[in-house]
């Protein structure tokens, strides 16, 4: 398999998040989406050595911005992923790396959601995961934009979840 390359930078003060967990974890669920759907995957058909990734804690002011700025959106998302790879029809492989792209995520929301919806039963490591997850999904190339696509990519999310013993979603 792969060398999977993750590096995260967390500028949300509210909130210390385990890097190494995240990056354990993240690795983990990359690594079964990579051996369960790579032939279906913006890796299909490359030849590579290593897939790096980043991602970002941040609040939800920043997401308001990049949404702005990039999206033409005007709300902030908990989620904003920049599929670098997977988006670019020009994209290329350098020195064997495939870089995927950004995770970016807003930490005060993922706060705010586990707090406000408390018949859910999940908390904020839980929810943290199912974004990346979905994050994860979409750096892979993988969309949801009708109810088809969506039901696959939350049917491969269980599965990367179950990956790092989180099976609530």
């Amino acid at each position: 398999m792969a060398e999977i390359n993750i590096f995260t930078e967390n500028i949300f003060e509210g909130w210390k998040i385990n890097e190494k967990d995240v990056i354990d974890k993240t690795r983990k669920m990359l690594q079964h989406y990579i051996s369960t759907l790579q032939g279906n995957s913006c890796l299909a058909g490359k030849k590579y050595d290593s897939v790096t990734l980043d991602i970002v804690f941040c609040n939800s002011e920043k997401t308001h911005e990049l949404n702005r700025e990039y999206r033409n959106k005007d709300y902030p998302a908990d989620i904003i992923t920049f599929a670098i790879f997977a988006d670019d029809e020009n994209s290329f492989i350098f020195d064997g790396d495939i870089n995927l792209g950004e995770i970016i995520i807003a930490l005060d929301k993922v706060i705010d959601g586990v707090n406000r919806d408390v018949s859910h039963s999940v908390n904020k490591e839980q929810e943290l995961y199912f974004l990346i997850s979905h994050g994860l999904m979409h750096l892979l190339g993988f969309d949801h934009r009708d109810e088809e696509e969506y039901n696959f990519v939350i049917g491969e999310q269980r599965k990367a979840l179950e990956c790092i013993n989180y099976d609530k979603i």
